[in-house]
């Protein structure tokens, strides 16, 4: 969420914090992702589901009532990150959704916030829109404890006393681009809020301003399949070493974690250097409108009017090529098996369970917007990704699971 909820759309992702977190070198701590397909109600449409949030990044606009505005909708979201925190001492545990696309950490939707030794109610009335969903309240300052220990002293935090959109979780845990709190204070719009990682890094938990991301491909309604560092990243999590590339300066993508990347299906290109973002809370791979016309004409794809992806035949698949994504000096291939849904998982999609989907789709504007592409979780899944707030770039690495054959 962009300020707005960060949510996929069919993956329900929750951050399980059962054991231990994993240190190394002393400064980094992981801590396992787990997913969950969140299918109670039948299947969903992702593709709906990701255009609404995609609409909203491209908007990136701001209320005149105080509060950032612009983001995807929270309100019937299938997918997001969880991860249990305490707020105060003794602690209370709150289900926060932990969102790359925003920055403000919130709490209150439904379970209240408890007022303990160590709350500081700062009097400031702080609000933030996502979409279709917002919270309103005042800003706290309290210590927050994630997995077994790892405590934020003195972390900002909004305590709702109003909230929509939000169902069955508690608020958000933010930890994108420090920018995105700007005008989220309503008397002091231009102060930025410090982020749980920069607060993690002020007070001496962590060594970097860093934030590592790792995936695995599933076939599974539930599963723990990566991990979420602070503080630097995790070498057994990917192979070789991690290539970097500086945030783009291109708006709107340079707002949130946002590269150029140009990309050839084989050896044609089909889409020169452009602006876009990486974006874990979005499901799908999408590319400007003239690249995905190019792409869908090679691949021999058609529309499926039940999920909205481009249908496939056996005969098609096999002749697939790598889709190659140029990221600074390297290139990092979604080979043809990273391209498609997972196929046991195609009626949750709403899809037949023999079909063959693919998971690159149309962005709705042509190269030029300044937000040309997103590179969404299910390339996430094949790559490991680090943010580097300090040095303002971004990583990639393969992983094990960049060649696999799982979907």
């Amino acid at each position: 969420m962009f300020p707005a909820a960060s949510l996929l759309t069919i993956i329900f992702l929750a951050l399980s914090i059962a054991g231990s977190p994993v240190e190394i070198d002393n400064s980094p701590i992981t801590l396992p992702i787990a997913r969950r397909l969140n299918v109670s109600d039948g299947p969903i449409n992702l593709l709906q589901q990701d255009k609404a949030r995609l609409t909203a990044f491209k908007d990136n606009s701001f209320s005149t009532q105080g509060g950032r505005t612009g983001s995807t909708p929270v309100t019937n979201a299938a997918v997001t990150y969880l991860i249990e925190v305490g707020i105060g001492s003794p602690a209370t545990t709150y289900n926060l959704i932990v969102d790359t696309g925003s920055s403000n950490t919130w709490v209150g939707a439904n379970t209240k916030y408890v007022k303990t030794k160590t709350s500081v109610d700062t009097g400031e009335p702080v609000a933030v829109t996502y979409g279709s969903g917002s919270f309103s309240g005042t800003e706290y300052i309290d210590t927050i404890t994630l997995g077994s220990g790892l405590t934020i002293a003195a972390q900002s935090i909004g305590v709702a006393s109003t909230s929509t959109g939000f169902t069955d979780v508690d608020g958000i845990l933010g930890i994108g681009p420090v920018d995105l709190t700007n005008d989220t204070l309503i008397n002091e719009p231009t102060k930025t809020i410090p982020t749980v990682t920069d607060n993690l890094y002020s007070q001496g938990t962590i060594s970097q301003k860093v934030v590592g991301i790792s995936f695995e491909p599933t076939t599974s309604k539930t599963v723990t399949n990566g991990g979420l560092t602070f503080g630097g990243t995790d070498a057994t999590k990917y192979t070789g070493s991690i290539g970097y590339t500086p945030i783009t300066t291109t708006y709107p993508s340079s707002t949130y974690w946002g590269i150029n990347q140009s990309i050839s299906y084989g050896s044609t290109t089909i889409m020169s250097s452009t602006a876009g973002i990486v974006d874990t809370g979005t499901t799908f791979v999408y590319i400007a409108s003239d690249a995905y016309a190019k792409y869908q004409s090679a691949t021999g794809g058609t529309p499926d009017t039940a999920t909205g992806l481009l249908l496939i035949s056996s005969s098609q698949y096999k002749a697939l090529k790598n889709l190659n994504f140029h990221i600074g000096s390297e290139t990092y291939a979604l080979t043809p098996n990273a391209q498609i849904w997972p196929r046991s998982l195609n009626s949750y999609v709403g899809g037949s369970s023999n079909a063959i989907y693919l998971m690159v789709s149309d962005i709705g504007t042509p190269s030029g917007s300044g937000f040309d592409f997103v590179n969404g979780y299910t390339f996430l899944e094949r790559f490991y990704f680090v943010f580097d707030a300090a040095n303002s770039r971004v990583g990639f690495a393969e992983t094990s699971y960049t060649g696999a054959t799982t979907n």
